[in-house]
């Protein structure tokens, strides 16, 4: 039988791995590394049968290739590796999870202030989705998000205000993003390219987007396919907090009023 010591030792053994195992994870979704993986398990599960079944040659090929992909890997994600290891390095561990609260306020005022002067606005949230294929068409940021950016970024005659800016985090990442626009025949004809563009987004990635009209000044948000418009601070607060809940497993379900 395994004394208290032992077992506490495979615990902490098992808590490391999964804690590091869930890092590697999450630094890889929406990158090239999440087909890497893929790769990478599939490899591993066909070396274990060729193990059990006494393939020698092709666990001896195997083992050989082994140490050229490790090199390969390195050096074809690169950028990646760098900017994973700079995040650790930037951020405190209390950080490293969406603080949204921070995030939900500066965006509300901000298109609080934006839907007074009646500014036209496109703004992405990142949830389960990577929207790296989207931040490409665009200008990479790497900004804290803050009312004051998200206001500059649309004020008009400036080069990014007509198109679509991408939170990832507690970081706006991108800007002057181009999004794909909705083919839903249904939609109003009153709404415009932008109302379009966050619908679109919203039907192809787990994602929330706010929207802001240019001629009436209306705030509207998109998510899953579905558009909530005429949205007051406080309504637009509490449908974002409620969107972001961890435990929100029907993320429509707020969605009762000014539906699509």
């Amino acid at each position: 039988m395994l004394d208290y010591i032992s077992l506490i030792k495979i615990l902490v053994e098992i808590g490391i791995l999964w804690f590091a195992f869930y890092f590697v994870l999450i630094f890889a979704r929406g990158t090239r590394g999440v087909q890497v993986l893929k790769g990478v398990i599939f490899i591993g599960l066909f070396f274990i049968v060729t193990q059990k079944l006494g393939l020698d040659t092709i666990n001896w090929i195997f083992t050989k290739l082994f140490a050229i992909s490790v090199v390969a890997v390195l050096v074809v994600f690169q950028p990646e590796l760098r900017r994973g290891l700079a995040s650790i390095g930037q951020h405190r561990w209390s950080e490293v999870f969406f603080r949204e609260s921070e995030i939900i306020r500066e965006v509300s005022e901000a298109a609080l202030s934006l839907s007074k002067r009646k500014i036209g606005a496109l703004v992405a949230i990142e949830r389960d989705s990577s929207l790296a294929q989207y931040i490409e068409s665009g200008v990479n940021i790497d900004a804290k998000v803050t009312t004051e950016l998200l206001i500059t970024i649309f004020m008009p005659n400036t080069p990014l205000h007509d198109g679509g800016v991408i939170i990832s985090g507690d970081r706006v990442v991108g800007a002057g993003c181009l999004f794909p626009l909705t083919q839903n025949p249904k939609i109003s004809r009153t709404f415009g390219t932008r109302h379009r563009a966050a619908l679109g987004l919203s039907e192809e990635a787990d994602v929330v987007v706010i929207v802001i009209s240019e001629e009436t000044g209306g705030i509207s948000i998109a998510t899953s396919g579905n558009l909530t418009h005429d949205l007051d601070k406080d309504t637009l607060e509490r449908v974002l907090r409620n969107l972001f809940k961890p435990d929100n497993k029907k993320k429509r379900a707020f969605f009762s009023r000014g539906r699509l």
